[in-house]
């Protein structure tokens, strides 16, 4: 058998292994099952038309930034208040996921302001609140500050103050509501009553599924989503919401692809039936987005009436007639939002910290130490000189292909949560990502067998390594080869495509 023969046979041979190893290793795989469609959103009735009549709103308004102090920081809000005398219903707006910019709600907020609502929109806060770290009770303690502010003013009927709240603010509002009745009511828009994980999940589903991504797109991303340890991914906002009794309108978005507005809707109303809570109303707006808005767009029919008229119609609106407590067009969530396995602790993010960093270590020292050993003139091979330079090319080769494999599973995840997001995307990119991914991974691992035929090749014609060259080649052969058992794990070796 030839040299070449017997490397395709070894490379082939380890791919097996490889492959076997991600499948032994893995947790249960991600595949949540259709959602069957219950019979009542099946068939909602219709909105009614006096929901969304139209709202005059072409008042005059004043409009004053403040500043609120909160925990441990300062708070920049904007008041917008109508010009027309007496007492007036409030809204303060409270933000979704990220760093949140009052001026993301300037439309809706002047809108509502012109047609006759006190609105405050603010800054999140970025002390106690990033990435790692959400604390929803905090960020419900800065909303009922909001609340104060606008209830202490002369023109607020503080008996109708209220919030507003999108996506993950949704899990703030109710725990807001129930600390407090100054919270007269609630305006929960996009808000996915499944939690952080399952909510996050079901989108990237979702969106995996409109893009055709093959199957080992999503194995990645979950098995990466269940390495990650963040306590709020597993916030359950259920219980809390059993302590609401305030009014609330729940608004979603039928090509929302980012909320499990089905399960969503069953969850939130069987939490408000246990708090003995009736006074909800929940619409669904057809083509509407996760924010509200038609493609990314201007708003949804009707949404902004819907919301005006029930806040400046409150209290009678609190009570939708009998059988209209849930309407609007037909929702359909096509798979259930189910939990993401957590990863075993050997694949949990601190275990795979510390083994890219050994890895990346391993691949910075090789050519450091060289570069210290020659600088120090000691530079000198017992024997066949002549055989390192080959072997040292090698060694570099594949430490760029690690690298490389990394920043392009980095840039290949980002893309997909982009997509996600943006609820954009097309599936060439996926596919081409994905294929770009899976062919760094294999040439790593060629890379691998040729370079360690080559050097075992080298011992037979005599070569004997000095001890800075034996730290090259366990520095980078060693850390190519955690880095392969890593590939492994999140299914970069793995059958099916």
């Amino acid at each position: 058998m030839s040299v070449r023969s017997r490397l395709s046979v070894a490379t082939g041979v380890l791919l097996g292994i490889l492959a076997t190893v991600g499948y032994v290793l893995s947790p249960p795989s991600f595949d949540p099952p259709p959602l069957t469609q219950s019979a009542g959103l099946s068939a909602l009735p219709a909105q009614p038309a006096a929901e969304y009549r139209p709202v005059p709103h072409y008042g005059a308004i004043d409009v004053k930034d403040i500043s609120v102090p909160a925990q441990g920081t300062t708070l920049t809000a904007t008041i917008r208040s109508p010009r027309t005398p007496g007492r007036h219903p409030a809204l303060v707006f409270v933000q979704g996921s990220g760093s949140g910019d009052r001026g993301e709600f300037t439309t809706q907020a002047t809108w509502l302001a012109r047609a006759g609502v006190v609105t405050l929109t603010y800054d999140k806060r970025t002390v106690g609140y990033d990435f790692r770290h959400r604390d929803f009770s905090l960020l419900a303690d800065d909303a009922l500050r909001m609340i104060e502010t606008v209830r202490g003013r002369p023109d607020v009927d503080p008996g109708r103050a209220g919030l507003w709240g999108v996506s993950e603010g949704s899990w703030v509002l109710p725990i807001a509501a129930a600390k407090s009745m100054d919270v007269a009511y609630t305006v929960m828009v996009s808000a996915p009553v499944v939690s952080p994980m399952r909510q996050v999940a079901w989108a990237l589903n979702e969106q995996l599924q409109r893009l055709h991504a093959p199957a080992g797109v999503r194995e990645l991303l979950t098995k990466a989503m269940g390495g990650v340890g963040f306590d709020f991914l597993r916030y359950d906002s259920v219980p809390v919401l059993q302590r609401v009794t305030q009014p609330m309108l729940a608004l979603y978005g039928t090509m929302d692809p980012s909320i499990p507005f089905v399960e969503s809707t069953q969850k939130l109303t069987a939490a408000l039936r246990e708090a003995d809570n009736a006074d909800y109303t929940i619409r669904f707006l057809g083509g509407a987005d996760h924010a509200m808005r038609v493609n990314g767009g201007p708003f949804a029919h009707g949404y902004l009436e819907t919301l005006a008229n029930w806040v400046l119609n409150l209290p009678r609106t609190a009570a939708p007639a009998a059988g209209l407590q849930v309407a609007g067009a037909t929702p359909v969530q096509r798979y259930v939002a189910a939990d993401v396995p957590t990863a075993p602790w050997y694949a949990r993010g601190a275990i795979l910290g510390f083994a890219l960093t050994l890895t990346a270590v391993g691949y910075v020292a090789a050519p450091v130490t060289e570069m210290v050993v020659r600088l120090r003139g000691r530079d000198a091979l017992v024997s066949r000189p002549d055989l390192w330079p080959g072997i040292r090319r090698r060694l570099r080769r594949m430490a760029w292909t690690g690298v490389g494999l990394l920043a392009a599973v980095t840039a290949f995840i980002t893309l997909i949560v982009l997509f996600s997001v943006n609820q954009a995307g097309a599936w060439p990119a996926v596919l081409a990502g994905w294929l770009v991914v899976r062919v760094l991974a294999v040439l790593m691992l060629v890379q691998e067998v040729t370079t360690v035929a080559a050097l075992i090749a080298a011992l037979r014609d005599g070569w004997e390594p000095g001890r800075w060259q034996r730290f090259a080649l366990a520095a980078v052969l060693g850390g190519t080869a955690m880095l392969m058992v890593t590939a492994a794990y999140y299914g970069l070796f793995g059958i099916p495509w």
